[in-house]
């Protein structure tokens, strides 16, 4: 199918990504999400009275962040502006996505202003009362890491649901290094000629303001922390589970930053596109849910439904983008769809670029699009697993208007 709203060419943006406790741990997520919409507006030439609806992602809580969407485009300029926060972990990007387009084909909204962001850096220590208990004492977690290492339904950590799929798949720890390997080759083009692919959608060198942002602290020439792995260096690596196949080196890291992706119906999104010659339209999107402890399994049937919904098949994908939290995600894929797994996640992914989980699906759609346009045109498909062993993936098109 084809909905009407559309994504208009050039309308969104990333920051860099910075490794957690970087450069940008001392930023609240939101504030920082704002200020990085009300610059990338303005360099855009879009007003920020162009939009009638907006979506705010986001997975880690932050003060104030009850307030959620309105707070955010209130401080980006766009008081009119009024919207859901969403939370879906690391399918978060991919269901604001859906939300913005949703109200474009209600005739709910013309254009929709869909921004996501995450500090996995300095969580939240959340403390909850409980009169009840022994002496009124309360419970508490820690919000980014307890969560990382426990899921309330079963007892396990995000890496058993690793672990469960390797065992399940026959896959090795080499083989997952193979993915590694080949991952950081396809994030090197992306830094090529002065990082030309990332300043398609990246503001380069990027400022980093101080906590008040009213000075520039520091300047990031792309993102930070990024690994670089050898053969022998991955060889030498112990799995993290005594007895698994997982190591450091075939996992993501945390991460900090924010992405904005504008929806809008076909003449708002002419309006709006820096390039109004080409259309990037949209034309499926799937949710799945593996069993539980089989995270990365989700990530094929939440595909498989976006291309039902598409009426496309893998083989007429022209691009492929995965969210790969371990390399053995993207092995499980390949071999499940009979998608080459070396021309899967050509510039980068979030194995390489790291996690900061709300942003991490709105960046990677973003990437597939700019793929999409430097091949001249063609059908792509996102799709990413989350918390809770669930996915969603979306498919769509760059071609001429």
């Amino acid at each position: 199918m084809e909905f009407k709203a559309e994504i208009p060419y050039g309308a969104y943006w990333s920051t860099p990504f910075a490794r957690w406790q970087g450069s940008l741990a001392a930023l609240h997520s939101v504030k920082f999400a704002a200020h990085v919409t009300k610059l990338e507006l303005a360099k855009r030439g879009i007003p920020a009275d162009a939009f009638d609806y907006g979506v705010l992602g986001l997975s880690v809580p932050q003060p104030h962040a009850f307030y959620g969407l309105p707070w955010l485009t209130g401080m980006a300029g766009a008081e009119q502006v009024g919207g859901p926060t969403l939370m879906q972990a690391c399918a978060t990007g991919v269901r604001c996505l859906l939300a913005a387009a949703q109200e474009i084909e209600m005739g709910m909204a013309s254009a929709a202003l869909a921004v996501t962001c995450d500090r996995t850096s300095n969580g939240p220590h959340l403390y909850y009362p409980n009169p009840q208990a022994p002496g009124g004492t309360g419970t508490s977690e820690d919000w980014v890491l307890g969560n990382i290492a426990c899921d309330p339904l079963g007892g396990h950590s995000m890496l058993v649901t690793a672990e469960n799929v390797a065992k399940k798949h026959g896959i090795s720890s080499s083989q997952q290094h193979e993915v590694v390997l080949r991952r950081e080759a396809q994030y090197q083009d992306a830094l090529r000629d002065g990082s030309a692919f990332l300043k398609r959608f990246m503001t380069l060198p990027f400022e980093v303001p101080t906590a008040n942002f009213k000075k520039t602290v520091a300047t990031l020439n792309g993102d930070e922390g990024v690994s670089r792995s050898t053969t022998e260096g991955l060889a030498r690596l112990k799995s993290v589970m005594e007895g698994g196949t997982v190591t450091f080196g075939g996992q993501t890291h945390p991460a900090d930053g924010n992405a904005a992706i504008i929806v809008a119906d076909a003449r708002k999104a002419q309006e709006l596109s820096s390039n109004p010659s080409i259309a990037v339209r949209l034309h499926g999107f799937g949710q799945a849910r593996a069993p539980l402890a089989y995270m990365p399994e989700a990530s094929v049937p939440a595909a498989r439904r976006a291309l039902e919904q598409a009426g496309l098949s893998i083989k007429q994908m022209n691009a492929i983008k995965t969210h790969n939290p371990f390399a053995l995600n993207d092995i499980v894929f390949s071999r499940e769809t009979g998608a080459d797994i070396d021309i899967m996640n050509n510039w980068g992914c979030s194995l390489v670029w790291g996690h900061p989980q709300a942003p991490m699906g709105t960046r990677a759609i973003i990437e597939l699009i700019e793929e999409l346009a430097i091949r001249g045109g063609g059908y792509g498909l996102f799709t990413g697993c989350a918390a809770g062993d669930t996915a969603m993936a979306v498919v769509l098109q760059v071609a001429e208007r």
